[in-house]
């Protein structure tokens, strides 16, 4: 049980660096935030923002965007800092591996494999909806059997139900031009990403300042209809009102749910790697990306809400619903147009990310070697974890509902900047001496800051999420202990 707790000494960690089997260090600072930017925005302001104002905080949800935001920047602060020190692939997962132990950094690799290939999937589904909605323009569409998921799933009374679908065709295909994409390289996938970023960053922009022309600012009396808390635990509220249905409403209880209109900007640490200068490059790309993301997405939420009441905004298509309402149809092409973009490139950059993960855990004998640390000879990239995670993604998202798959995803990525926040301050402890090209500033505040909220926000999802969550780490602990710590490369290292 000891050796589940060994350490992995930040001096290999640095030895491991000048190996010869490394990634191609390719990216600059643009386009690095540029794969942050890629990750951001997507579902969250095409999606997630007409959920939130209706439902959970009304013209508050602007407040909702800030504070979900603030938790991130505190935790982006804490990447920032781990980043510059160890610029390898593993994301959260190396940085606990050098503070917390073997035993966390397995945990952690096992809930961020969770994050990445349920937020993939998830982010399929989202696509596939849109893609149906913008040939609809056009009078075609997908036939039945292969337009959704064959199960649906009730979050009211946690029931499955067939749909009488076959699978999500476009989650499919997309997947798999996606990994195609990926497995040739990522100067290629960086240039495509970067492509879809330009326009859905250039559309969001014709949103707010052609929307802006239509705010009503009495759309946004009351502001905070649904008050500014929100607090629970596990579903409960112990701050603030509840819905009928006893659900939690308020700015925080708002927070909560657009979360995931954040998870990605994580993803730029596990290329860092592939960085030019990873201790200049990398702290830059993570706050940048999050700080222009934020002011996008508050801008939109202040649009929106201005445009239309709050209790009229569209649940399914906020954005696009919104112009209809005042009047401009051609801007459902348009807005359609930017959210099939910006949901490509969300999911390029989170498959991107899956296969790094399973790149450095590979590296250090926890998952075979031969198979998810190879990495291909003329593209350099780690292929067969690439494929695996295309195929995973393709069938999460052809056979599961959307609803269902969203649930899984928040709850480990606020689990993750948890701990990469406390590592932070063990490593300030253990390793003062260390050299930190970026220090997070006003520590202990920023990383208790970032566990703070990190946590509040945790406690807001219901309780189910928190059983699922414990039930996909069992099974990675039994995969541990059978196999990860047999096999760990420290035992080499100990003898």
């Amino acid at each position: 049980m000891k050796n589940s707790f060994r350490k992995k000494p930040l001096s290999l960690l640095l030895e491991e660096m000048k190996s010869e089997h490394r990634l191609h260090r390719v990216l600059g600072p643009v386009a690095l935030t540029s794969l942050g930017v890629g990750a951001i925005i997507g579902t969250g302001i095409f999606v997630l923002i007409g959920v939130a104002a209706h439902d959970k905080a009304g013209p508050a949800v602007t407040l909702s965007f800030a504070l979900a935001g603030l938790a991130c920047i505190f935790a982006a602060l804490c990447y920032a800092e781990f980043a510059s020190m160890v610029p390898v692939a593993g994301s959260a997962y190396t940085y606990a591996y050098a503070t917390l132990g073997e035993l966390f950094a397995w945990i952690i690799g096992w809930d961020l494999i969770l994050e990445y290939g349920v937020a993939s999937a998830t982010v399929a589904h989202g696509w596939s909806h849109y893609f149906q909605d913008f040939i609809g323009i056009f009078g075609l569409g997908v036939p039945l059997l292969f337009a959704k998921a064959p199960l649906d799933f009730d979050p009211s009374t946690g029931v499955m139900s067939l749909t009488g679908a076959w699978l999500d065709l476009p989650a499919v295909l997309i997947t798999f031009i996606v990994t195609v994409i990926l497995v040739k390289g990522i100067r290629e996938s960086a240039r495509f990403n970067a492509g879809m970023v330009i326009i859905k960053v250039a559309i969001v922009l014709l949103v707010i300042v052609l929307g802006a022309m239509y705010v009503h600012p009495e759309n946004w009396t009351p502001f905070a209809p649904f008050g500014y808390s929100g607090l629970s635990i596990f579903g409960k509220t112990i701050l603030g009102d509840a819905s009928p249905e006893g659900a939690p409403v308020g700015v925080l209880a708002g927070a909560a749910m657009i979360f995931f209109a954040y998870i990605g900007f994580d993803s730029i640490s596990t290329h860092a790697e592939e960085a030019k200068n990873p201790q200049r490059d990398i702290p830059i790309a993570l706050i940048s990306s999050l700080v222009i993301c934020t002011i996008l997405y508050i801008a939109v939420a202040a649009v929106i809400t201005g445009m239309v009441p709050y209790n009229l905004i569209s649940i399914d298509a906020p954005v696009s619903n919104a112009f209809k309402q005042v009047g401009i149809g051609w801007a459902q092409f348009v807005i359609s147009l930017g959210a099939i973009t910006g949901i490509t490139s969300v999911l390029l950059v989170m498959m991107l990310s899956q296969p790094r993960i399973f790149l450095a855990m590979a590296r250090d004998g926890l998952l075979p070697k031969s198979f998810f640390g190879a990495i291909h000879e003329k593209f350099r990239t780690p292929w067969k974890s690439t494929i695996l995670t295309g195929s995973f993604v393709a069938l999460l998202g052809a056979l599961l509902p959307l609803r269902l798959l969203a649930e899984l995803v928040n709850i480990g990525t606020l689990f993750a900047f948890v701990v990469v926040c406390s590592a932070v301050l063990i490593m300030r402890k253990k390793h003062p001496e260390a050299e930190r090209p970026f220090r997070a500033p006003l520590v202990p505040f920023v990383p208790l800051a970032g566990i703070l909220t990190c946590l509040t926000l945790m406690f807001s999802l219901p309780a189910e999420n928190w059983i699922r969550l414990i039930v996909w780490l069992l099974i990675g602990m039994v995969i541990y202990y059978f196999y990860g710590r047999k096999h760990s490369a420290l035992n080499n290292l100990n003898r």
